[in-house]
């Protein structure tokens, strides 16, 4: 059947891979040398909020569970994001927590509702960088905003040349879509 797939054009979708998210504290000690972007201890999931008890026991759960570490806000699309802060220096335990909410939220039957994850860096020169984990997709792509609604767009190259040996990266890049005013850019 593989081959009338092809023929047809039709493909299968790829699986996200959670665990993906764990290399991050690695490939983040490569952007930092790299480019002197280091962890600001912030990172973030987005997803469409479901009705209903199910998902309300789901999310208070995970609020729950990291109590005041986190901070629950909703974007001018109507996706929610909560809001994970750590230390900067504690990298792995806040890629832990954003694992722990996005397995949760899968775990019972909401990873459709899932859009992604973030991990922010920052720089001495005020530049600022986001590692973006598209669900759907199972890749990364980073997006570095500047002010007034635009992208740095060397800086998210340069991050790209970087984190390819580190994380799967996003290759369309049609897909790297801008996460403006995302909590903890």
């Amino acid at each position: 059947m593989k081959w009338l797939d092809a023929l047809l054009g039709r493909t299968k979708a790829v699986q996200p891979n959670l665990d993906a998210l764990f290399a991050l504290p690695s490939a983040a000690l490569t952007l930092q040398a790299a480019t002197g972007l280091s962890p600001t201890g912030l990172g973030s999931v987005s997803f469409r909020t479901a009705e209903g008890g199910a998902f309300a026991t789901v999310e208070s759960d995970v609020r729950a569970l990291l109590g005041d570490r986190v901070e629950r806000s909703t974007d001018s699309y109507g996706y929610t994001w909560l809001l994970v802060r750590r230390d900067p220096d504690a990298l792995a335990d806040l890629v832990t927590e954003l694992h722990a909410v996005n397995s949760s939220l899968e775990g019972a039957g909401f990873g459709p509702s899932l859009l992604c994850s973030l991990v922010s860096f920052a720089g001495p020169d005020e530049r600022r960088l986001a590692v973006v984990y598209l669900y759907k997709r199972g890749t990364f792509y980073p997006f570095a905003p500047r002010p007034g609604q635009r992208r740095d767009n060397a800086l998210e190259l340069q991050a790209r040349g970087v984190l390819e040996g580190e994380l799967p990266i996003e290759e369309d890049l049609s897909r790297w879509f801008p996460v403006w005013g995302a909590p903890g850019l």
